[in-house]
């Protein structure tokens, strides 16, 4: 039974002499603990600074979607007034084609 004892005491030496404090006065699990919390805020300033990206890049997206629609419809209504227009002129053209008719069928 003593040598039992001797041996537990031993081992419970070696494992407090493992965990000595450094000269910051942190031991090994505070040192895992740091590092760890360290590498926390490092991966959650990147996601953020990523999230910004990311929300920054939709609000271009977003922007050059409306300019490219207001072109768009810009685009349509000037095509509908040349499409009116033309038709107009057609529907001179067709009107003075008729007089013409008419006159020659007068004569």
């Amino acid at each position: 039974m003593k040598i039992t004892s001797l041996i537990g005491c031993a081992m419970m030496l070696a494992a407090l002499a493992g965990c000595h404090k450094d000269e910051q006065g942190m031991g090994p699990a505070q040192k895992a603990g740091a590092n760890i919390d360290q590498a926390g805020d490092t991966v959650g300033a990147n996601l953020k600074a990523n999230v910004d990206k990311a929300e920054e890049a939709g609000k271009k997206i977003t922007d050059a979607a409306k300019a490219t629609g207001d072109k768009i419809e810009e685009a349509t209504l000037d095509a509908s007034k040349g499409l009116d227009r033309a038709t107009e002129n057609v529907g001179k053209k067709v009107e003075q084609a008729g007089e013409k008719i008419q006159e020659s069928a007068r004569k």
